[in-house]
Parts: C-alpha cells; sequence; structure tokens
C-alpha cells in the first residue's frame, strides 16, 4: 500500500526545490515555482518582485554556497510554508557569511502544484 503524498509533503518538498535550484542557479526551476507575482522582502526591508530577484541569482548578485533545512513548517489551510535553514552565501557584493536564515512564505496551489506567492526573510 503507497502513502499518499500530502499536501505537506508536496510544500515542504518544494522547499528542498527551491534550495536546490538556487543553489544550482536552475533558473527555468525557479521561475516554474515562483508566480509570476511573487515578491521577496529580504532581511533589510527590500523588496525584489519575481524578476528582479531571479536575475540578481542568475547574475551572481545573490549567492548561495549552502542550504541545511532545520525546521519547516506547513499550514496548508492558510497556505503558509516557513523553512528554517543554516545557509551560506553572499550577497550583493558582501563576504560569504553563514545565516539563520527563515524564509516564511505565502503559498497556493494552481493547476494542482504548489507556488510560491510571497516571501519574506529574516534570522531565526
Amino acid at each position: 500500500m503507497s502513502v499518499p503524498y500530502t499536501d505537506e509533503q508536496q510544500l515542504k518538498d518544494l522547499y528542498n526545490e527551491m534550495w536546490q535550484a538556487l543553489l544550482a542557479k536552475d533558473i527555468s526551476t525557479l521561475e516554474k515555482i515562483h508566480a509570476d507575482e511573487f515578491i521577496l522582502v529580504h532581511m533589510t526591508g527590500m523588496q525584489q518582485p519575481k524578476k528582479e530577484y531571479l536575475r540578481c541569482v542568475r547574475d551572481g548578485e545573490l549567492n548561495y554556497f549552502s542550504a541545511r533545512a532545520e525546521n519547516i513548517f506547513v499550514d496548508t489551510g492558510a497556505g503558509k510554508l516557513i523553512g528554517q535553514s543554516k545557509v551560506e552565501a553572499a550577497v550583493f557584493g558582501g563576504n560569504k557569511h553563514t545565516w539563520n536564515l527563515q524564509l516564511a512564505f505565502d503559498v497556493e496551489k494552481r493547476g494542482g502544484s504548489w507556488i510560491l506567492i510571497f516571501g519574506r526573510a529574516s534570522t531565526y
């Protein structure tokens, strides 16, 4: 008997897929899993729409070297996905640093798949 692929597991997999794509600079996967209207609010409060955010990943303004998930919280009813990961990155010309990075996402199921709508970065 197979275990059903729950929405909770789909969202946890989406979080991990996002990190794999960020580490690989896999823009086509990132395009697919972020809604066209996606906005990321960085720790500094700067807001980046999807196109600008993905351009920064592609062009090396946002460089991610490693990410190890420590906690992933899901509330499918509220459309929330919160991931806490140890992330090694160099962003916007800064030095490589390791952060306890929390990404809190609003998510929505579209066409049978979950997609990232809005994200807010902070530390934990």
